[in-house]
This record gives structure tokens, sequence and C-alpha cells, in this order.
């Protein structure tokens, strides 16, 4: 085999391409191969020389032909050049001018300074006008006419390379749609990804079913080139020939076949009226803001149906196609459903789609038959590393434990005293001094059955028992709202100490109860998911809202209970109660007197259990601790739903507003699209581990293996504050401008007394209607929530019907109102910009 530099020298542009590769490697035995492109190809073999250049600059192309001449002694055998841009939006673009045609017309320019003997330039069948009828094939000489902005640059550089290639050979390939085994092509592989995840559109045409277009195998590529090269001297000056398979399927016959394969039937494709499917692209792209694989141009030119006649490239090179594509779909179909994630990533499409897919849930199956990543023992031998390094923990609430021991003395809750009823009180209790004493019996009592199970906890077989311990501390943290203790010092401490216990307890050392299997990899993000729901950068913005919420909560109990003497309330007046503000009206209404405990201090300790849920686990606990996330979920969703239900009840039932209860709602609303994500990867977790073969019970309570190949965890918190803060905000959630428009209409409609001089009962619907507007509107917020949004259009359109229905409402109210709701059904309708985050086949939903 003679060197190298000994062959005749072939330059290939886009040669780190998928399809300039696979020339390069046909031609590589016989030929020195020198590529130009943008950039070499990562890893690329050394038999490859890869000289950079870009085709819209007049230096670039001058300097790499240059370089080209130096290297090849100035004479090359032939030019392959495949270096174009693409898009499928069918919109002009300058790309095309700059790049296709200017960008040849440069580097022909460039090469008559080298002793070139040809120029083979990749042009597309689709310069051609369709076949005339079925059955009629084209050939060279059949007319041109691009439909659309690709082919129309392609065309125009034929005609730039017909007038200025001198005395370069040129041939001119019109190819085929390329495909191989894996496809590769991309209309052929939207449509079997259709048809793969039973989308809507799969079961939609806009043109005629018989219609198709010819295809072109990858190998019969480069064969083609690989012929023309070696034949260049016995080739005319000016060669055209079509390159493609003479047999052309239909769209019905490839969508019947592909049905077939891939769910053994007969795929059942309805045809929609071409303006009927426009106006559906339109709506979907330009309403909804959604992406589209089907563009106006694909449904303009859905009927055009081409057959070729490929005798010229027979008789000139003696090319002929040995592959098919209808004798290729099986095996693309049997690499997809081997691996559907790696087909999709080959394809371009997008591998979350498929990620829990049924063939990815048998290989986690049979991945999970199979050792896992650590053996039980590794895994004991690091829990137990770590239960020697925290055995500090449980002694903490020994001393917590303790100190609850000593505090009513400390407190002198068995001391006598003698106050009113709480404000809030509506039903016979006992007398304070009988009530603070019953609480102190409660500290001591469960101070020692914390010190005695804390202590039990720290013996290994005995691990269970720091759950017992967790769950003291949180009756310590309840018990002064039982018992509505008289001592603000009592209710204070006990709150402290309450979530400080569960903390010491399950939180620092190894969480008893999580099954060996779900700890044996490190595995942290659900399938399909492009980050963990789990991760602190999740789980911090909660915690922290959930403390605000506390800290509100804590001060109106503390009034509720009679341990400070009145609230602040800026705002809002008493109505008719004999209060000072509107905050003293609600906290101490018939509703909150309704409870049989302080509702303020019952909502501090729901806020309590929302920062203890929320804070234990790594970020692998959307399958470690189902059971804790789901409960997380039920402690946020229905809270914020309560919390809104009841400054939705203040004016009408009540008769005034509550600015800290408003403070709170908010805060508890806005928790709700932060842990939605996590609460969805828990269950699609638990569905997907069960139908790979784990217990669903002992999944649900202990956790289970991760269902993922080894994955590498991201970093979490050891990353700059920057992206700690962007992440806190945004990770999960993003804030259309329809959305975050919507709350402020919903605020409008709060506040339409004071802005439109609306009154009841008009003004009562504005109220509610507003209220629930925000919560949906926050709650969309949170991308796999965003469908939500759309019940804003249904209040949207009461709030535009209400004035002709409710009294209350002047003139410049009833039009507001009939504006507004008009206003929000528009801002319903668009699903706002779409993070680049994946969600394991939820993306779907996010419409």
């Amino acid at each position: 085999m003679p060197n190298a530099t000994d062959r005749p020298t072939v330059l290939i542009t886009g040669s780190s391409g998928f399809l300039g590769q696979a020339i390069a490697r046909g031609l590589k035995d016989r030929y020195r191969i020198i590529g130009l492109d943008v950039a070499a190809p990562r890893g690329s073999s050394a038999r490859l020389e890869t000289i950079e250049i870009d085709l819209t600059s007049d230096d670039s192309v001058g300097k790499a032909v240059g370089e080209v001449g130096k290297r090849s002694g100035g004479r090359v055998a032939s030019v392959i050049h495949l270096a174009a841009y693409y898009d499928t939006t069918g919109k002009d673009d300058p790309k095309y001018e700059a790049v296709n045609v200017q960008g040849t017309r440069r580097l022909l320019a460039a090469l008559k300074g080298l002793e070139t003997e040809q120029f083979i330039f990749s042009s597309t069948l689709l310069v051609h006008a369709p076949s005339p009828q079925k059955g009629v094939r084209i050939n060279e000489d059949s007319p041109l006419e691009p439909a659309w902005a690709y082919p129309r640059s392609k065309a125009e550089t034929e005609a730039v390379i017909a007038k200025e290639h001198g005395r370069i050979n040129t041939v001119i390939l019109r190819l085929a749609g390329v495909y191989d085994e894996d496809c590769r092509a991309t209309f052929i592989a939207q449509q079997i990804a259709r048809i793969f995840e039973r989308l809507p559109t799969a079961y939609l045409f806009t043109g005629d079913l018989d219609a198709g277009q010819p295809y072109l195998h990858k190998d019969d590529l480069v064969d083609a080139f690989v012929r023309s090269v070696d034949r260049r001297a016995e080739l005319p000056a000016e060669s055209v020939m079509l390159i493609g398979e003479e047999e052309t399927l239909s769209y019905g016959e490839l969508q019947k076949q592909i049905g077939r394969l891939l769910h053994g039937e007969d795929w059942r494709t309805f045809v929609l009226p071409k303006g009927l499917a426009k106006t559906g692209s339109w709506m979907q792209t330009e309403v909804l803001d959604q992406e589209s694989d089907i563009k106006p141009w694909m449904i303009e030119n859905s009927d055009d149906h081409v057959e070729i006649d490929v005798s010229r490239a027979r008789s000139l090179i003696g090319w002929e196609p040995k592959h098919s594509l209808s004798r290729t779909v099986p095996e693309m179909i049997r690499r997809l459903k081997e691996d559907p994630t790696d087909w999709y990533e080959k394809n371009k499409l997008e591998p979350s789609a498929v990620a829990a897919s049924e063939p990815e849930i048998e290989q986690a199956r049979r991945r999970l038959d199979a050792p896992l990543e650590r053996s039980n023992k590794e895994v004991e031998a690091a829990m137990e590393r770590q239960r020697l390094r925290t055995l500090w923990a449980p002694m903490v609430n020994v001393a917590l434990g303790l100190w609850l021991v000593a505090s009513p003395m400390t407190l002198g809750l068995f001391d006598p005293v003698t106050l009113p009823p709480p404000p809030a009180l509506g039903h016979e209790i006992a007398a304070a001094d009988i009530r603070n004493a019953r609480l102190g019996i409660s500290e001591i009592v469960s101070g020692l059955l914390v010190a005695v199970f804390a202590l039990l906890g720290m013996y290994r077989r005995w691990a269970w028992a720091q759950w017992i311990t967790a769950a003291l501390g949180v009756w310590v943290m309840l018990a002064p709202l039982v018992f509505w203790t008289t001592s603000a010092a009592a209710y204070s401490i006990d709150t402290l100490a309450g979530l400080l216990i569960p903390v010491f307890a399950v939180m620092i050392p190894p969480t008893p109860g999580i099954s060996r299997r779900a700890l044996a990899a490190d595995d942290d993000r659900p399938l399909g998911w492009s980050y963990s729901p789990s991760a602190f950068t999740q789980r911090i913005p909660i915690v922290a809202l959930a403390f605000v919420g506390l800290f509100v909560s804590r001060y109106l109990a503390a009034y509720q209970m009679g341990h400070i003497d009145g609230l602040w309330d800026p705002f809002f007046g008493p109505g008719g109660a004999a209060v000072g503000n509107g905050s003293e009206a609600v906290v101490t209404s018939w509703v909150s007197k309704g409870f049989p405990i302080a509702d303020a201090g019952f909502g501090a300790f729901a806020y309590g259990l929302d920062i203890l849920a929320g804070a234990i686990g790594d970020r692998r606990r959307w399958r470690t601790m189902p059971w804790m996330v789901l409960l997380f979920g039920l402690l946020i969703i229905p809270l914020g739903v309560v919390s809104v239900s009841f400054i939705i009840i203040q004016p009408p039932l009540i008769g005034a507003l509550c600015t800290l209860c408003i403070v709170q709602a908010a805060v508890t609303v806005v928790l709700i699209p932060y842990s939605i994500d996590e609460v969805l990867a828990a269950l699609q977790y638990l569905w997907r581990a069960t139908k790979a073969g784990e217990p669903f019970w002992r999944t649900f309570w202990m956790g289970g293996p991760a269902l993922s190949e080894n994955q590498s965890p991201e970093p979490d918190l050891d990353r700059p504050a920057s992206e700690l803060i962007k992440e806190f905000l945004t990770s999960g959630v993003n804030f259309p401008w329809t959305l975050v428009t919507s709350v402020f209409l919903g605020a409008a409609l709060m506040a339409t007394p004071s802005i439109f001089g609306s009154s009841p009962p008009l003004y009562y619907s504005d109220h509610v209607v507003g209220c629930l507007l925000i919560l949906v509107a926050v709650t969309a917020m949170a991308e796999v929530a965003r469908p939500v949004r759309f019940l804003n259009g249904a209040l949207g359109a009461w709030v535009a019907v209400s004035p002709f229905v409710l009294s209350g409402g002047g003139t410049v109210a009833s039009i507001a109102d009939i504006g507004l709701g008009l206003a929000l059904i528009a801002l319903s309708l668009p699903r706002g910009t779409r993070s680049e985050e994946h969600y394991g086949g939820w993306d779907r939903a996010i419409v």
C-alpha cells in the first residue's frame, strides 16, 4: 500500500459530519483524505487531517485552500463538497445564501489556484418538481422547482457551479434522503417516534397517503461518491446524476409497516384537510407557544410524490442501490426496541421522552436481577462508619430530653396562675393553671421518653427507635397548642425543641429504615430527568419559605393564645368586630374559634412539619424515601389550598381581611410549584420500580434501587453562589409573563372595590375568583403543572359574564370585569417559555 503522501488527495468539506466521516472511511485506503470543517472532529482518526475553514470568509477559505496546496503539492484529485446550512423551518435564512451559495463560490474560486481535477457537489432531489403522476419517474432533465428555502439554495448553488467551475470537472449528485440501520433520516425518525409513543399526531396526515419520497442508504451514498472519485477521468466535464432508490414507499405504507413492527397492528391514519392542519400548526406554534415538528411547508408539500430513474448513474459510474428502505425499516425498529434512549439520541430526538418506556424498564429489570453497584456488605460498612461518626447526635437528644424534664419547674408550669381565656378560644377548657400543669406533665414524660429512645437508637439493631424519638419531637411541638398553655416561653421552647429532636434523631445519623438496595447506587436523577428534584438546591427555597410561614403563624398564634395583646395590620380595619384591626378580627372570628386548637398555631405546626419533611434525606430521596416525599407533598399542596380557602371566606363570611393571613397564604402558595416536581418523580419511580419487579410497599416505605444506568451525580451546593441562587429560583419552575400577568390580574380582582368601585355580591365573586386565579397561576409556574393554567380560562370566562348575572357593579366595574375576564382567557392559552429541563416522559404533558 502506498504511503499517504503518495496517494491522490481528496478534500471533503463538512468532514466532521455523519456523511463526511462515512465517505472518508470509504476512500481512506486509496486516497489521502484532508477534511475541511469549521472545527476538527472530536476523537478523529489520525488518518483524517482536518483544516479549519469558514465558508463565509474569503480570508479563511483562502488560507485553508493554501494550506491544502502545501500539503498536497498543489494537486487535488477531487473535492467532495458536503458542507451546507440546513434547517427544517422552511423559512428563508441569510445563512443559505452566505454558506451554501456564496460559500461554494468562494471555495471554487480558491480551488482554481490548485491543480484540481474534480468538484463533487452534494445536492438534493428536492430541487426537482415532483413526479407529474404516480408511476412516472423523473430524471436529471426533469423540471427544477424547489419548493422551500433549502432546496432553492441548492439549485442556486448548482447554477453557480455551472457558471464558475472553469477547468475543474464537476459532478452534481442529487441525493435522496439518507438513512441507515439506526434511521438517521429526520422525517422517518420523527414518524417512527410518533408511532412508538402513540402521540395523537401519529394518527394524522395532511396529504395523499399514497404519496411518498425515495430514500438512500448511507452505504449506497458512500458507494456513489467513491465511484465518482474513482472514475473522475472517465466522466464528462459536467455530470448530473440522481442518486436514490427507485423504490418509493408511500407515507401510508410506511405508517402501516412501522405500526406492525412496533405494536403489531396496521396503523390507522386519518387525513386532515390542509386548512385545518395549518390552523392547528399555527395554534400550536403561535398561540400555545409550543414547538412542532410539522412545519407549514411540509403541509403545503404533503401531496408531492417522487419516483426517480437512476439509469444515468448506472451508465456513468456503474452505480445502483443495494439496499431498500422497506427492507431496512425492520432493523431500525429492532434497534429502537433494543435501546430507545440510544436510538433517540442518535436521531437527535429527546431521549427523556422514552427513558421510561417498556424496553428501558425491561433493561432495568435485567440490571436489577444482577448484582447491584454496591453489595449489602459495602452499604452496611458505609452506614456503620456514618453511625459511628454521628453518635453525638442522639446524645444531644438525651440532653434535650433532660431539658424538657426540667423545663416545667424552670418555666413555672406548676405555679398557680389566673388569666382570662385566650382570645381565639371557642369552647370550654380547664383553668389556666390546670392546662399548664398538664403541659408540664407532658414535658416530663416526653423528655424522659426522648432520652430513653435516643439512647436505644444508638445501638445499630435498635436504630428504628430513632423514629419514635422523632415522633416524640413532633408531639412536643404540638403539645402547647393542645393544652392551650398560657406560657409564651414554654410554647417557644417546645417549638424549638420539637424541631431539633427529629433533626438529631433521623437527619444527622443514618436515616433508619432505608433498604440496602436503595443505598447501593448514587444515581440521583430519575429516568429521563435532566436534574435531581431532591437536590438541596431544590429544597432549600422550600425550607426557607416554610420558616417565613412558621414565623408569621407563630406570631398570629401568640395572639390567639393570649401571649401578646395585639397584632400589627397596616391595611385592613376590623369591620364590625370589637378589636383593633383586620388581622385581629380574622384570627378571633367564629371560624377560628371553631377549631379545637388555635388554627394559626396549627398552621405553625404544619410549617414545622414542612421544614422537617423538606430537610430530611439526601438528593436520592425521591427513590430512597418515597413515603416522605409524598408526605411532604401532602403537607404543602393541601395546606396551600386550605390557606387560600381561608382568604376566600374572609370578606363574605367574616367581614374583614387579614394582612398577615394573606402573607401566610402567599408563602404557602409559593411553596406549591417548588414541591410538585419531587412528588411527580416519586410517583413515577414507584410505578416504574413496580413494573421492573420491585415490591410496591417495600419500595414505598424503604426505597428501592436505581433504575437508570450508572450516573455520576452532579454538584449540588458546592458551586458558585450565583449558580445556586439561579437554581434556587428556577429549577423546575419558571415565570412566563402570561402567568405573572395572571397573578397581577388576580390581585386586581381582589381589590375591585378600591380600584373599580364594585360592591357585593359582584365583589365577593371577584375576590373568590382572584384568589383562585393566583393559586392556579402560581401552581402552573411549575413546568410539570403547566397545563393547570387552562383552569384560568374557565375562571376568566366567569369573570367576563359575572357582571351580567350579579349585581354590585357599576359601568366601570362591569367593563373592568369583562376586560379582565377576556384577558385571562387569552393569557391561559400560551404555554410560555419552556426551559431545557426534562421530566422523564412527562414532557409531553407540558402543553
